[in-house]
């Protein structure tokens, strides 16, 4: 997390959120979590309060843990236990550099368990440093009609992730009444598309499934083509994931909606 990150689709990370209540057994930021989160300083070592019971934390100031090199923040004090950094919400205005930043890569902000108040905070920490892009990712997009008002500002995009086909057909699309920069994130690409329908989306992102898991699934490269296919019948740009790069050799795109290449974002 922070100004620099290996995601290849942004420049920068930001979490003023953490955590999540989903179970995907591929989760890589469930993984890191549970690996170095956890703290072991002050009398909070065992909060018992009203929020922490629902399943949700909120923090004013970041907790401490101690490693053998001495005392360090904690970056994740509950493990995945959906917690609000409030002490990180300013962390875009400390970015005077433009970036296009990935908000909340190790949460889902838009699941049910958020309050509506956590995601307001952050809206609201976005609009106070407009030179930077925001790309917000949900597995729960149906929670954008409670929450956006519309128009929403032309910084701020908002993409929905799917892992694979349902019943091997997709359809994504969205009101075209509706004024917000919109994308789908097809990673990891786990089986093929027999349909592939894409409509009023400003742009695509499709990776492999990254990591060491027990069957981990390899995607062909007809998978990833037929869905470059259906995208540039609709006009909407593709980015492919750097996982994808050995697959698709001289294929390989990555396209950004705002122009430029991987160089530019």
């Amino acid at each position: 997390m922070g100004y620099n990150t290996k995601i290849d689709w942004c420049d920068s990370s930001w979490n003023p959120v953490t955590g999540c209540q989903h179970d995907c057994e591929y989760c890589y930021a469930r993984f890191i979590a549970n690996r170095y989160g956890g703290f072991d300083h002050d009398e909070d070592k065992n909060p018992v309060d009203t929020q922490f019971a629902i399943g949700v934390q909120e923090l004013d100031k970041p907790k401490h843990i101690m490693r053998k090199n001495g005392l360090h923040k904690a970056p994740y004090p509950w493990l995945f236990l959906p917690t609000l950094h409030r002490y990180r919400l300013d962390q875009p205005t400390k970015w005077s550099e433009p970036r296009t930043i990935f908000v909340c890569s190790m949460a889902d902000m838009f699941g049910e368990w958020v309050p509506d108040g956590w995601i307001e905070e952050v809206f609201k920490a976005c609009e106070a440093a407009p030179q930077h892009r925001y790309l917000f990712l949900t597995k729960n997009p149906s929670r954008y009609e409670s929450v956006l008002n519309s128009p929403m500002p032309d910084n701020m995009w908002f993409g929905w992730s799917q892992e694979g086909p349902i019943g091997n057909k997709a359809d994504f699309h969205t009101d075209a009444d509706v004024l917000v920069n919109t994308f789908v994130s097809i990673e990891p690409l786990l089986r093929p598309f027999e349909e592939f329908c894409i409509k009023n989306i400003g742009w695509a992102i499709v990776g492999a499934e990254t990591g060491n898991r027990k069957n981990k699934v390899i995607p062909e490269k007809k998978w990833v083509m037929d869905i470059a296919e259906a995208c540039e019948q609709a006009g909407v740009p593709l980015f492919m994931k750097e996982s994808l790069r050995k697959i698709m050799g001289d294929d390989f795109r990555q396209e950004f909606p705002w122009g430029g290449d991987a160089n530019e974002r």
